[in-house]
């Protein structure tokens, strides 16, 4: 079975971010594929290296980074999404005239395309969140 996940809510404001990261890492021990992981909407701030939340709460975007390195998962961020949020790797920084970037390590921006390639290539699309 091929999953892909879509995560449409933030990390600390609603209970879809941790549902999907659960629900991923479930599926990735079961010996299932993850295709793809996708971040759009609010979802989008699940992938900012800036968060730093008190050290006895779980940090949420720590938790997606390792869980992309451990398995090698294709964590997307929806471009236009990302760009209304603040939320930029370097080369979408410097293509805007920023000065910085904040995009966590695991990540990766690009298009609604990516979702859609997920939707056909997987068995299943799992959405979280509004």
């Amino acid at each position: 079975m091929k999953y892909t996940i879509q995560i449409n809510e933030g990390p600390y404001t609603h209970q879809a971010s941790d549902s999907a990261y659960n629900f991923t890492k479930a599926v990735l021990e079961k010996g299932y594929e993850v295709f793809r992981v996708f971040f759009y909407h609010d979802g989008v701030n699940n992938a900012t290296r800036l968060t730093t939340p008190p050290q006895d709460d779980r940090n949420v975007v720590n938790r997606w980074s390792e869980l992309a390195a451990a398995h090698d998962l294709d964590l997307v961020v929806c471009v236009a999404a990302a760009q209304r949020r603040g939320i930029a790797d370097a080369e979408e920084s410097q293509r805007n005239g920023k000065d910085a970037d904040n995009l966590a390590p695991g990540f990766r921006i690009s298009g609604l395309g990516q979702l859609i390639e997920g939707g056909i290539i997987s068995d299943r699309l799992v959405v979280f969140g509004d």
